[in-house]
C-alpha cells in the first residue's frame, strides 16, 4: 500500500531520499499520500514563484515531501490534532543525516511568524495549507510582502495562483482518503 502512496497518481513523484526514507521507516500509506500531494502544490508554488521570489527550489521541494515526517512516530496525529510530529520530525530528519537546513522544514511548517522564516519556510507552509484548498490569510500576507512590486498587485497574482490550485483540491484530497492511516 505504501508503494503505491509513493507512485500512484497524477502527482508528480516525490525526491529519491524522501521516498526511500519513508519506505525506510514504513511510514503509513495515508503520510505518504499527504507529502505526495503537499510537495506537488509545493512544485506548482516554485514553478510559479520563478522570477517573482528568490527560492532554493530544492530545499522547497525536499521540505514540503518530509514536513509532516514525525507523524511516523506520532500516527494520532494523522488523523487528530496535535505538534508533537513538528520536533519529532525534526530529530528523526536528523538522525538520518539530513542536513539541519532541509530537517527544519518538519519543525516550522506551521510556525511561519517566527522571525528568522525564510522564503523557502513561507512556501513550504503555504503549500501545506492551500493542498487542501485552505486559505490563511496571515501566511499569505507573509509570502505578498517578500513579492516585488506593489503589494496590492503581488496579492491579486499570488490569489490567482493560489486559487488555481485550490480549484483541484478534491483531487488530492480523494486521494489521500484512498490510503489508510
Amino acid at each position: 500500500m505504501l508503494s503505491r502512496a509513493l507512485t500512484e497518481s497524477s502527482l508528480r513523484p516525490l525526491p529519491a531520499g524522501a521516498a526511500e526514507l519513508l519506505r525506510e521507516l514504513d511510514a503509513p500509506p495515508r503520510l505518504a499520500a499527504h507529502l505526495r500531494a503537499v510537495h506537488d502544490v509545493a512544485a506548482q508554488l516554485v514553478d510559479w514563484f520563478d522570477g517573482r521570489l528568490e527560492l532554493d527550489a530544492d530545499a522547497v521541494l525536499f521540505g514540503a515531501a518530509t514536513h509532516d515526517i514525525g507523524k511516523v512516530i506520532h500516527r494520532d496525529e494523522l488523523s487528530g490534532p496535535g505538534h508533537r510530529h513538528e520536533p519529532a520530525g525534526r530529530d528523526l530528519l536528523l538522525s538520518h543525516g539530513i542536513p539541519a537546513q532541509l530537517a527544519r522544514f518538519a519543525a516550522n511548517h506551521a510556525s511561519w511568524a517566527a522571525p528568522d522564516i525564510t522564503a523557502e519556510d513561507l512556501v513550504v507552509s503555504l503549500a501545506d495549507k492551500i493542498w487542501k484548498a485552505k486559505r490563511v490569510p496571515d501566511l499569505e500576507e507573509l509570502v505578498v510582502a517578500r513579492l516585488p512590486g506593489e503589494p496590492w498587485q503581488a496579492f491579486l497574482e499570488l490569489d490567482d495562483e493560489l486559487t488555481r490550485i485550490a480549484a483541484t483540491a478534491d483531487h488530492r484530497l480523494a486521494f489521500q482518503s484512498a490510503f489508510p492511516v
